[in-house]
């Protein structure tokens, strides 16, 4: 059984509502909107300012559905910070959205001179880490990104803040389909997914939430026994509360997967670009992104959200804190030397 700090307690009730449902909004994309935002004003870099106010569009008209927002230190923070409401959760992001490519696999790392405890500092209810993971990558990738991932735990539990952790399957070199995007892989493997999370749900790497990205390909999510059964898979591998990504799914097929992942226990979402890609499109019209927000992406939010309402699970009863539900022990010596540290 699983007893929680009252600060990594306290974090993750702010990020739910109060029937402990998560309805979390991404804000925290870089590529995925440097990228477009590059290519049509025909430069290598993304003005900071087209960037960070996008970003501040999607706080600004999405945070009121949702119970918590997921930014960045780059962009979103600095420019929407004090745009976001403060009765909704503050998830910060702490990896870079540049990654080491080596032959035999994914490395993630820190956004320079960030870390847990200025998160925690500026008042973060949670800290989100994406670590790309392949099983089958090579030992020495595999073993340092366990490492990361493990002193990210550690951190966390110093600082006593949530730790959110996001899992991607990623293409190797000898796969057929080969991105480097942030978007679900093509024919990727269920097992992959699988392996991934059993092997981060070790209690040695100190997850309190999972981000999980879809075990099949979204397209594939058909509502079938079968697919529902490696859902259901995954949901007891992760053991834990957990929630779901969009990978750059669409709508229809994000809301198919939330069936099944509903289905399987999960307590929400975390999602962005199912939410607001579409809006995105109209750049540079602002006046039409703000519009297709408020008005379509906003009605896909208020869908997704009464589908949660509905089936998603309350993170708070999850089974591993046993029969009486999420509490912290103020005798737990890990709490005592937790506090003394601060």
């Amino acid at each position: 059984m699983t007893t929680l700090t009252p600060g990594k307690l306290w974090g993750l009730r702010r990020m739910a509502d109060e029937n402990g449902i998560f309805k979390m909004t991404a804000v925290d994309q870089r590529p995925p909107i440097k990228g477009p935002i590059a290519a049509h004003l025909g430069v290598d870099q993304a003005p900071w300012e087209q960037v960070a106010r996008f970003k501040g569009l999607l706080v600004e008209t999405l945070q009121a559905q949702s119970t918590a927002m997921l930014l960045d230190p780059h962009y979103a923070i600095p420019y929407a910070v004090d745009t976001l409401s403060p009765t909704k959760g503050l998830i910060v992001t702490l990896e870079d959205s540049l990654f080491i490519e080596t032959s035999g696999g994914r490395l993630s790392s820190d956004i320079d001179d960030w870390s847990v405890a200025k998160i925690k500092r500026m008042g973060g209810d949670a800290v989100k880490v994406l670590a790309w993971y392949r099983p089958d990558a090579s030992e020495e990738v595999n073993r340092t990104q366990q490492d990361y991932v493990k002193r990210i735990g550690e951190e966390c539990a110093r600082y006593d803040i949530p730790f959110l952790f996001e899992l991607l399957v990623y293409p190797l070199a000898t796969d057929t389909h080969q991105t480097k995007e942030y978007i679900e892989m093509q024919g990727k493997k269920a097992d992959d997914v699988l392996a991934s999370v059993e092997e981060f749900a070790k209690p040695d790497y100190g997850v309190d939430v999972f981000k999980l990205e879809s075990p099949v390909n979204a397209a594939d999510a058909d509502g079938s026994v079968d697919v529902q059964a490696v859902f259901d898979e995954m949901g007891r591998l992760a053991g834990r509360p957990w929630v779901m990504l969009s990978a750059g799914a669409g709508k229809s097929e994000f809301s198919r997967v939330l069936e099944h992942a509903f289905a399987a226990g999960a307590s929400g979402f975390l999602a962005g670009r199912a939410i607001w890609l579409d809006a995105f499109s109209g750049y540079p019209d602002w006046d039409r992104i703000k519009t297709d927000l408020e008005s379509e992406a906003a009605q896909y939010m208020a869908q997704i959200s009464a589908l949660a309402d509905a089936k998603a699970a309350n993170w708070a009863e999850h089974s591993c804190y046993g029969a009486a539900g999420a509490q912290f022990n103020p005798a737990n010596a890990s709490f005592r030397h937790t506090y003394a540290d601060l």
